[in-house]
């Protein structure tokens, strides 16, 4: 996707007198620092103790193990029944879904076909990464939002949801493309409303997530949208609107968000980007013992965990032209699909010492669609199609990643 925004356009575009050239170069380098944005980023000695105003329990680190263990561990059944109402002595099913960029609406058929197929559950925890973290939302609310879904991902295309800068532009910037229309694109569909039900949600009890990375410490970041959006904080819906743009946001093709944190009665920015950059998908963080959780909660039986992969497990065979940004596309492209196999066993590893029912979902190798640009509607529609069929059909989940059955 970086070398197709990077590719230069056609020489005829480029017949431009001397005089337009330089006063066109001049104007984009006065705008270009004059619409740089000016950081206040926290200082080191501060970074362990920021908070986002009003909301302190916005976030956790990915890394690490949360702070509200201790607090959960010393709950009474009764305060954990009333914390967790639909969550408590009842069934769990948990939903991670995975990046993948134009792959998602592989995902977002699947779940779609789900519901189609009458065995969809509800979902106790719902996580996003990237292009995860743009449908999870709708996840989570259920069937009620699958046409958002299947909007979101047979309706847009590349002009839809970003603009190349120019070149000069995006020397002197943040990013190769502007996000302006995607962040609109998910404002129209993040209402009021929609922010209202994840947070009637979030108070019975259930639980959605997206990830990002903060950029400046080079940490996953863990949202907690439900918490958020049950905060009552008049900057609540901006806030999960841009969580989702940054979890989606791939540094240097898209710009960074900045978040305003207080630490120490100040107010400083964090810089966070694409979730992707630390781990494609996630369940939750981090050294948890999820079945003394479980046990404390009463869940009867296996919590049920899907993982929902936006890709294919095999590298597609691609011939790479001698050129920087194909290079560089090819190489990243590389390193996100090892890395995202690398998080399948170890979600995998972790589901068979918490006692999970382990269940995967991934694009088959057999789909060959090409995909002509970055968001490629005639691709998404048919990867979409497949999903929704598949489901539809009765999803054969895979109970482990090749190679670990049996294990």
């Amino acid at each position: 996707m970086m070398a197709d925004l990077l590719r230069p356009p056609p020489l005829s575009t480029l017949r431009v007198t001397r005089t337009r050239l330089a006063a066109a170069l001049l104007a984009t380098v006065l705008a270009g620092c004059a619409g740089a944005p000016q950081r206040q980023p926290v200082p080191q000695a501060l970074t362990g103790k920021t908070e986002v105003p009003g909301i302190p329990l916005a976030r956790i680190w990915g890394d690490e193990t949360p702070p509200w263990i201790q607090m959960m561990a010393q709950m009474s059944p009764e305060e954990l029944r009333k914390l967790f109402a639909s969550s408590y002595a009842k069934p769990h099913h948990y939903l991670a879904i995975s990046g993948g960029g134009p792959d998602g609406a592989f995902g977002a058929g699947l779940l779609n076909g789900w519901t189609a197929a009458g065995t969809r559950p509800e979902f106790t925890i719902v996580t996003g990464i990237s292009t995860g973290a743009l449908s999870a939302p709708f996840a989570f609310l259920g069937p009620k939002y699958d046409h958002v879904l299947k909007e979101v991902y047979t309706q847009n295309s590349t002009k839809d949801l970003i603009e190349r800068r120019n070149y000069v532009a995006a020397a002197l910037g943040e990013s190769i493309a502007d996000t302006s229309l995607l962040r609109a694109k998910i404002a129209s569909y993040v209402t009021p409303e929609v922010m209202a039900e994840i947070a009637a949600a979030h108070n019975s009890g259930r639980r959605l997530f997206v990830g990002t990375v903060n950029l400046d410490v080079a940490r996953p970041v863990i949202w907690n949208i439900g918490a958020i959006a049950a905060s009552g904080d008049p900057k609540a819906l901006d806030l999960i609107r841009n969580l989702m743009l940054a979890s989606a946001s791939i540094p240097g093709v898209f710009p960074p968000v900045y978040v305003p944190v207080v630490a120490d009665g100040k107010t400083y920015d964090e810089m966070h980007v694409d979730g992707g950059t630390a781990t494609q998908v996630f369940l939750y963080p981090v050294g948890l013992d999820w079945k003394k959780i479980t046990q404390r909660l009463q869940v009867p039986g296996r919590p049920h965990a899907y993982i929902i992969r936006n890709s294919k497990l095999q590298a597609e065979y691609e011939g790479v032209e001698p050129w920087l940004p194909k290079i560089a596309g090819r190489s990243v492209s590389s390193l996100i699909r090892t890395q995202g196999i690398g998080d399948m066993y170890r979600m995998y590893i972790g589901a068979k010492r918490d006692g999970l029912d382990y269940n995967l979902a991934y694009i088959p190798d057999s789909f060959q669609e090409p995909l002509k640009e970055a968001f490629d509607p005639s691709y998404m529609n048919a990867l979409y199609k497949l999903g929704y069929r598949m489901a539809e059909d009765g999803y054969p989940w895979a109970k482990a990643p090749p190679g670990m059955e049996g294990f």
